[in-house]
């Protein structure tokens, strides 16, 4: 590497990926305060329903449930859940709820196979009994017989075991198949001329 190169700088700019989905207009009407995430549009959108349907039971409170759900509307502008967005989280932990115990294998829940009962049996007979001259002497196996061919060239051998003898492959009694019939009716008719 020369005096003259200069090393090289790389930069990554994933700030801006990490920007949350937000709503800031609707149409050509900006949405006051905003912009908003989803998460502050569902408490938003709940809480104001919960405060409507409610107002019987917190009315003697005066504006403090209206200043909670405006400060809960501030509060959950930008929360994480172990790194991740509240939405993304509960659709995981729905998504989780929702698969079979045994896990998905091809797209389709994976299943054990139905119990069947294996029936089997075993039967016990007696062993032949041992005649008296192999019960006085057990059978040992024989060594293989040496070659006794000369070696060419001092080579080693390579086995004491006779190979066996390549049998030509049998010629079927007669034609199998139609174009063999077919070739047989041709040979004879040939041969006759």
């Amino acid at each position: 590497m020369s005096a003259t190169t200069t090393a090289r700088v790389s930069r990554f700019y994933t700030a801006a990926r990490r920007h949350p989905w937000v709503l800031g207009k609707v149409a050509d009407w900006k949405i006051p305060l905003g912009p908003y995430t989803p998460a502050q549009i569902a408490v938003a959108v709940g809480g104001g329903f919960l405060l409507i349907k409610t107002i019987p039971w917190w009315s003697w409170m005066g504006p403090v449930p209206i200043v909670a759900w405006i400060l809960a509307i501030w509060t959950v502008r930008r929360p994480k859940i172990k790194g991740r967005a509240p939405l993304q989280a509960a659709l995981d932990w729905v998504l989780l709820a929702w698969q079979p115990p045994g896990g998905r294998i091809g797209g389709r829940a994976a299943r054990d196979r139905t119990p069947r009962v294996l029936l089997g049996g075993f039967t016990v007979e007696d062993a032949p009994a041992p005649s008296s001259s192999s019960a006085a002497a057990p059978a040992r196996p024989q060594p293989p017989a040496a070659d006794h061919r000369p070696r060419r060239n001092g080579a080693p051998r390579t086995s004491t075991r006779r190979r066996p003898a390549v049998r030509a492959p049998q010629e079927p009694a007669g034609p199998v198949s139609g174009v063999q019939q077919l070739l047989a009716l041709a040979q004879h008719s040939g041969g006759a001329r």
